[in-house]
């Protein structure tokens, strides 16, 4: 009897692991044609790694990660999360609304360089702790301005015992785990009006079957909505993930940023923009944030207007959601460009030829077929705190200071110091600046001709020129570089 029992059981045993392997085939061949790859490793839904221990996203590139990891490029493994944390898979609408909103149209789809940025810091204990690495792609605003917010938690929010630099210098693993989740929730409970903040994280499998007109690209369609009411809920559950943003191939850039369209609303952020522009754009194969991204960033809603302190913005007259455009935030924006001018050729043109030539312009920039651009708006140029995110001649940096007092005490502004992190990987140590107010060299080369050889003064000057006009700085014996 016993050896009969024996011999039914072991066909059951073998016959339950042959359809468990043809399972296995099944769910490979689906992934392979959504173009997932398989692997055995999944990521848990932890907090902070301890201090000391390797995380994806810190350290040299390929520090923590095993021979068999994927490419940046590649989609990262879904999170698994306990019952009962909630969330909201996506609608295919909502993800062909979302797609039409970033480019106009839901044909393109985000380049391997967009799919492989995310937040990655500079070594722990070291002159740039704080900051991150931007690199020179398309995301580079995204990032810096994610900086920005960064230095201001660091600086000015932040308890510790250091003071001044070294509170950015002496700043660990988990510290900068910490700061980069605390800006990131800063920003989306801006974009949510103060009362709201929606996170997206990469969770389930694909379950909806994209119709004609839409183009997947295997992580949107995979997003998890999780919306919070309170900023302290919000903050503490992008800290237990903070992986899913700064690990190798979490598209945590992406994530942010769709983040931050769901925490103003779809519908919200199409009212900011007031027409059919996308929120991207496109060129020769780039991919490049609009201003309406960076106002989003900066300011909560996605509209370049709230950049541009227009008449209307700068008398209060302009229509809005409620809010001043023009009121201080924590972090400011300071924007140069050189804007061509037309001038008169010299002698031996012909009658009223003009010629086209660049000349410095004070925070402005000449738009095709627009005009000038004008002037950032008071508010964002006078933050409440001294950090700003910068745009010189269309490069994305950051400058800030480290006494508090700095925008609210004119005493402070005579003689004062700033800082300069520019994002770029050939920059070791933070620039240090010394602004004068009250020197009288500048005033003197106004006098010059604009267009001179001699008026070569460095484009981050004449971005910080259009705070503090007629001041001179000094780089303290480093060659200026920005």
């Amino acid at each position: 009897m016993g050896d009969r029992g024996t011999e039914h059981a072991a066909p059951t045993e073998l016959e339950e692991i042959t359809s468990r392997i043809s399972d296995l085939t099944k769910w490979r061949e689906i992934f392979s044609f959504h173009g997932l790859e398989v692997n055995s490793t999944t990521h848990q839904a932890t907090p902070f790694p301890k201090q000391g221990r390797s995380s994806a996203g810190n350290g040299p590139p390929g520090a923590g990660e095993s021979a068999g990891s994927q490419p940046p490029s590649t989609i990262p493994q879904p999170l698994l999360l306990p019952q009962g944390v909630g969330g909201c898979p996506i609608s295919l609408d909502t993800a062909m609304r979302l797609q039409k909103l970033l480019f106009r149209n839901m044909t393109p789809l985000f380049s391997c360089e967009w799919a492989a940025a995310h937040f990655r810091f500079r070594p722990p204990h070291s002159d740039l702790a704080y900051a991150l690495e931007a690199g020179k792609g398309g995301t580079r605003a995204i990032l810096v301005a994610v900086q920005a917010h960064i230095i201001s938690y660091l600086l000015f929010t932040r308890e510790t015992e250091c003071t001044h630099l070294e509170r950015l210098c002496r700043v660990g693993q988990w510290e900068q785990g910490q700061a980069l989740a605390m800006a990131l929730a800063e920003i989306l409970w801006a974009a949510g009006g103060g009362g709201r903040a929606v996170v997206c994280l990469i969770t389930a499998p694909i379950t909806m079957m994209p119709r004609e007109g839409y183009r997947a690209n295997s992580f949107t369609e995979r997003i998890q909505l999780f919306e919070f009411s309170e900023k302290a809920a919000a903050q503490g559950f992008i800290c237990d993930h903070i992986h899913c943003f700064k690990g190798e191939g979490s598209h945590g850039v992406i994530l942010f940023l769709y983040s931050l369209l769901f925490s103003r609303t779809l519908e919200r952020v199409q009212e900011d923009l007031g027409d059919t522009a996308p929120l991207l754009n496109i060129s020769s194969g780039n991919i490049t944030c609009t201003e309406a991204v960076l106002s989003l960033l900066l300011t909560g809603r996605a509209s370049p207007r709230e950049l541009c302190g227009s008449q209307e913005l700068e008398s209060g007259t302009g229509d809005g959601d409620g809010e001043a455009p023009w009121q201080r935030g924590t972090v400011g924006f300071l924007r140069w460009e050189r804007a061509p001018v037309e001038r008169q050729v010299s002698a031996g043109a012909g009658h009223g030829q003009r010629d086209l030539r660049q000349a410095p312009g004070l925070g402005t920039a000449q738009v095709p077929g627009k005009g000038p651009r004008a002037q950032v708006s008071p508010g964002l140029r006078t933050p409440r705190l001294p950090v700003w995110l910068c745009s010189v001649s269309g490069r994305h940096s950051v400058l800030f200071g480290t006494d508090s007092r700095l925008l609210s005490d004119w005493k402070s502004e005579r003689i004062f110091h700033l800082y300069f992190y520019s994002g770029q990987q050939e920059q070791t140590q933070t620039a240090h600046l010394t602004i004068d107010t009250h020197s009288h060299h500048w005033e003197e080369a106004q006098r010059e001709d604009p267009c001179s050889p001699r008026k070569g003064h460095p484009a981050l000057e004449m971005a910080i020129r259009t705070k503090w006009a007629g001041a001179t700085v000094s780089w303290n014996g480093t060659d200026s570089f920005f």
